[in-house]
């Protein structure tokens, strides 16, 4: 059956900016709207008792040490952010070229989720499992001799580095490699073990994106990498493969999915909401927030406006949430 067809009245009959006359009718008529319940804040672990590490390349962003994630995910909680995400910065001396700190019940990311359980039992708590914070080469996997990263005995040591992560309390482990066939081999090892309830975000379609410098300086593998990713992580040209890509993690048990980088990939993330009609995630990643940092700081635009301008491009792309390093002072706008 054909649609009605409708035809808008001409002007004058039609003003449209009758509609943005006022604050109050603006805000009745507005299509999208931003709450803290839209975020996800990544936040960077380190060793020792010193507190807090500023990123140079990420201004306003620090790394911090166990004891004082705590008080960050009271921040959160307050500011009615529901999740935090985890990223670890490894020492030197831990990473290998097998990645066995990623198996360590008591590694970093562990001692943090449980850190945060004790304090906020109620906050969300998602982890990255990946290998690049452990491997001493920058991959997100295992290399053979020609440096080539290795897709079945990756997916193996992400399991463990999962089930790892349920046991010391994540209630969304993330997997963010690219292998082929991890989601799959995750969940049935979470099933498994008796994790049901942990879901998966699945880092469906993570590009190979320049977008990502100032986070490896944050997790300390910037000038580790040997080589690039573009060998596991999508090529910026193609769009219809990251449909592929979803509808496989999907099959495979994923709970939701996530698109990566987010501004340049919003065409992506649109046709992914429309197609599969599923939780779909954004990651505003460093490079893009350092680019709203300079911007600001060099008089380019209203920070605060930027902020909320780039974060509402999500939502209107049709994104569930967005993990933005921006979470705590987007809350902090909303609230007013």
């Amino acid at each position: 059956m054909s649609q009605p067809s409708f035809s808008s009245p001409a002007f004058p009959a039609m003003r449209m900016r009758r509609g943005r006359s006022a604050p109050w009718i603006r805000a009745m008529l507005a299509e999208n709207r931003l709450h803290p319940s839209d975020f996800i804040w990544p936040l960077f672990i380190c060793e020792g008792q010193g507190g807090e590490e500023p990123i140079t390349s990420l201004p306003g962003v620090s790394r911090w040490s166990v004891y004082r994630l705590a008080d960050r995910a009271r921040e959160a909680q307050a500011l009615g952010i529901p999740c935090i995400a985890l990223f670890p910065n490894t020492p030197p001396s831990l990473r290998t070229a097998d990645a066995r700190e990623a198996l360590n019940p008591d590694n970093l990311i562990c001692r943090a989720i449980k850190a945060i359980k004790d304090a906020v039992p109620d906050i969300g708590v998602l982890t990255d499992v990946a290998l690049d914070p452990y491997t001493a080469h920058g991959h997100d996997g295992l290399v053979n001799r020609a440096g080539y990263v290795l897709n079945d005995e990756t997916s193996k040591v992400l399991v463990e580095q999962a089930l790892v992560q349920a046991a010391a309390g994540a209630d969304i482990v993330a997997p963010s490699d690219m292998m082929d066939g991890r989601v799959g081999a995750i969940r049935a090892g979470l099933e498994r073990e008796g994790h049901v309830n942990v879901a998966i975000m699945a880092y469906a379609a993570k590009y190979a994106s320049a977008f990502y410098g100032p986070f490896r300086d944050a997790v300390g593998s910037r000038g580790l990498l040997k080589g690039d990713k573009r060998g596991y992580q999508m090529d910026p040209a193609n769009g219809a493969e990251a449909l592929r890509e979803v509808a496989l993690d999907l099959a495979e048990g994923a709970d939701m999915v996530m698109v990566k980088p987010g501004l340049p990939y919003l065409d992506v993330l649109a046709r992914v909401r429309d197609r599969f009609g599923v939780p779909t995630f954004a990651y505003q990643v460093s490079g893009e927030y350092a680019m709203i940092e300079a911007a600001a700081a060099a008089g380019a635009g209203d920070r605060d406006a930027l902020i909320l301008e780039t974060l509402m491009a999500f939502k209107r792309a049709g994104a569930a949430g967005v993990l933005t390093y921006h979470a705590l002072d987007a809350a902090r706008l909303i609230a007013g």
